[in-house]
């Protein structure tokens, strides 16, 4: 902590130079050599033996790790989507190869199919962070040149992940929130609920996914 002392107050805020200027009643000027620091006391460096030890708890796959490696395998994908609040429903099919990467730290999902008339691709990663303790999922496809960024917790009670972010709508160029609801129904069936809110607008449901292991 630093204890400063100075004759005059006027100079009080100034604690840049450790000498100050005064000025006496005849004009004169003497230096004050008063200002007096203490270095504050050096932070303890983590030891190695503990670096080592929290780096290797941040690296090692827990049992969020194992929720994703469960899913490892081919499943089939039945979409709906909805294109806005009143549009009606369209329904796609695709195929999905979902895997683990890296030492089975990230989930890596790979779709494949038909979208509006035209081949489609996508990929999503997933992480979970053990220091967070929270998911972050990506996601890109051909249908456009951007990533969407969600993070979000898993609610062991219900099996399901919620994740929000945003995204920006390719018609108004309009940055909108985006909500996911990612639900382990059984061993071999998976539901995933998209909500979108575009700027000034309500939350609606914008795609929903069921998919089926094969």
């Amino acid at each position: 902590m630093k204890k400063i002392y100075v004759t005059l107050s006027a100079v009080a805020l100034c604690l840049t130079s450790c000498k100050k200027e005064e000025k006496m009643d005849n004009g004169d000027a003497v230096m004050n050599d008063t200002v007096t620091t203490e270095e504050p006391a050096p932070k303890m460096a983590m030891d190695s033996a503990a670096m080592a030890q929290a780096w290797q708890a941040y690296m090692t796959p827990g049992d969020m790790h194992k929720l994703m490696t469960d899913e490892e395998g081919k499943w089939n994908c039945d979409m709906t989507f909805w294109m806005g609040p009143d549009a009606p429903a369209e329904k796609q099919t695709a195929g999905c190869e979902i895997e683990m990467i890296l030492g089975g730290r990230y989930q890596k999902s790979t779709y494949s199919g038909d979208m509006m008339g035209m081949p489609f691709e996508g990929i999503a990663t997933l992480a979970f962070d053990n220091v967070s303790n929270e998911f972050t999922s990506t996601w890109i496809d051909n249908m456009g040149t951007g990533m969407m960024v969600l993070k979000g917790t898993y609610n062991g009670n219900t099996r399901t992940t919620t994740l929000e972010g945003s995204a920006v709508d390719p018609a108004t160029k309009q940055p909108k929130k985006i909500r996911e609801i990612y639900e382990i129904v059984d061993e071999n069936t998976r539901k995933m609920q998209m909500f979108e809110t575009p700027k000034g607008g309500s939350e609606y449901k914008s795609m929903e996914l069921v998919m089926t292991r094969k």
